[in-house]
């Protein structure tokens, strides 16, 4: 959807922002924020490491400093960032180290890769109002860096939920995950 611009009554293109996030296997967070209302695009890869261009099994090896991540291409008219982040931690542990449920390893922290100041200062805020708040029995370890770069992952990866439904790994972790999180947040879903 484009908005027209009134002096020449040309669509003019949507201003989109950029959130990227680490919460563990990249394969639970992309069918979750590729259903909230907003959202543009979801893309998994991989940020936060030293090695230009890795392959998921460079990133798996837990030797490339990367993270699994999602980058989220939003509309800010229709979703903030303070929303995404709300999603974001109420779908994954952000107080385990480099882990997350059997996912084991640096490449599955919890991680926020800010890509403005805002983003930064949000994402600070967003930790200590839940810490103060005790809703979690341990403290927030979530890493607050600045965003460098995003390696796509492999083409297999992306929509892997969508595409890959019955697979084992998707039925036992992803699916309950999505379920829940359909519950929960069913008033943010794109319709339809």
């Amino acid at each position: 959807m484009v908005t027209n611009n009134k002096e020449n009554d040309q669509p003019s293109p949507k201003i989109l922002e950029i959130a990227t996030l680490g919460g563990g296997c990249f394969w639970c967070l992309d069918p979750i924020f590729d259903e909230l209302t907003g959202v543009e695009v979801v893309e998994v890869g991989y940020a936060g490491g030293a090695v230009a261009d890795p392959s998921y099994e460079d990133v798996c090896s837990g030797t490339t400093g990367h993270a699994e991540v999602v980058q989220i291409s939003f509309d800010p008219g229709q979703l903030s960032f303070d929303a995404i982040l709300d999603v974001f931690f109420g779908v994954h542990d952000p107080t385990t180290l480099n882990r997350q449920g059997a996912d084991v390893g640096s490449q599955y922290r919890s991680a926020i890769f800010y890509h403005t100041e805002e983003q930064r200062q949000a994402a600070e805020d967003m930790i200590r109002q839940i810490d103060s708040n005790g809703a979690w029995d341990a403290p927030i370890v979530t890493e607050v860096t600045p965003f460098s770069k995003f390696y796509l992952a492999e083409a297999y990866h992306q929509d892997y939920f969508r595409n890959n439904p019955s697979q084992g790994y998707c039925q036992a972790v992803i699916n309950p995950k999505v379920t829940k999180f359909r519950k929960h947040y069913a008033d943010r879903l794109k319709s339809g």
